[in-house]
């Protein structure tokens, strides 16, 4: 009789046990699905991204506690494909619009020459605009050739010891010819140092500030190119970021607007827009609309920014800010 109780207590016991074990199997199962339920949410987000969908976002508040740092990292890289894809967009769309106008006055150019024989003298001319033509769509694709080029970073071999004063002191002798037409002078000073970079793309980088410096300074003007070296603690009317290094190199070019109409802040800032161009109705200045954009993206690539700063109604301040090598 009692081996027999023990044997049922022990059958009993075990089928507690048994049914105590899948109960909270369940349990835990169901807590893992539901702690899991936002990642669901999540994934059916990913899942669904396309095109005409980039702008969805995960609400934060609805998010468990332990989540919510994803869902953030989630729409911040949202925000960031967004802006890329219609940054993207906007280039593609002027590449085409900018392309589009020389393409056709050549097409047209040909046609008109080949519908009955001219002089030869005629046909050396229609050449020669043709030429120029074609210089400029080769100056365009290089431009952005050298912007598709400038999007990645820098790798070791192209990072070298940059002397910037020797640098902006060649470029100099070279802008003085073109700026002596118009009675510029350029006036250096301050603190230069060698700093780390690419030698051509810095080179690159200050030739299109020197030439823009001519071409919106005033006739009889003096454009002043300074150096400043900086420390995290430095204080200085230059733009204001997190600074990798407790020195930075700060060079100002200062230029004098030559514009009829005032300059603000506003339409500075569009200077480094992709194909903008503040006077559209001056024909002296046959750019691209690329050269501004292409400094940008070179002090992007070595880790530095560029920024304009209005001092006035005729005067604005370009600042660059580079690594000094150690």
């Amino acid at each position: 009789m009692h081996n027999q109780y023990l044997i049922q207590f022990n059958r009993q016991l075990s089928l507690i046990l048994i049914a105590i074990t899948l109960l909270l199997v369940s349990v835990a199962a169901l807590s893992v699905h539901w702690g899991f339920a936002p990642l669901a949410t999540i994934v059916q987000k990913m899942k669904g991204i396309n095109l005409q969908r980039l702008d969805e976002r995960i609400v934060v508040g609805d998010m468990p506690l332990e989540l919510r740092p994803l869902t953030e990292s989630y729409n911040s890289m949202m925000v960031k494909l967004e802006s890329n894809f219609e940054s993207l967009s906007r280039f593609s769309d002027n590449i085409a619009h900018e392309l589009r106008t020389p393409i056709a006055t050549l097409s047209t150019q040909t046609q008109v020459m080949l519908t009955k024989p001219r002089e030869s003298d005629e046909y050396i001319e229609q050449l020669h605009h043709q030429h120029d033509t074609l210089k400029q769509l080769s100056a365009m694709i290089n431009d952005m050739l050298l912007l598709a080029k400038t999007q990645k970073e820098l790798s070791d071999s192209q990072i070298s010891h940059v002397d910037i004063e020797s640098l902006i002191t060649k470029l100099i002798d070279y802008y003085e010819m073109i700026a002596e037409d118009r009675e510029i002078i350029f006036e250096k000073s301050g603190d230069f140092k060698t700093v780390l970079g690419d030698k051509g793309l810095l080179q690159r980088l200050f030739a299109n500030l020197m030439s823009n410096a001519i071409y919106y300074a005033a006739s009889n003007s003096t454009i002043m190119i300074s150096a400043t070296v900086l420390t995290s603690s430095t204080s200085l009317n230059a733009p204001k970021d997190d600074i990798q290094s407790p020195e930075q190199l700060w060079l100002r070019i200062t230029m004098t607007n030559r514009l009829d109409k005032p300059l603000n802040q506003i339409e500075a800032d569009k200077l480094f827009e992709r194909f903008y161009r503040h006077d559209k109705t001056n024909t002296m200045h046959s750019g691209t609309g690329l050269g501004l954009s292409i400094v940008q993206a070179i002090a992007n690539a070595h880790n530095g920014k560029v920024s304009i700063t209005i001092k006035d109604e005729c005067l604005f301040e370009v600042a660059v800010k580079l690594l000094i090598a150690r």
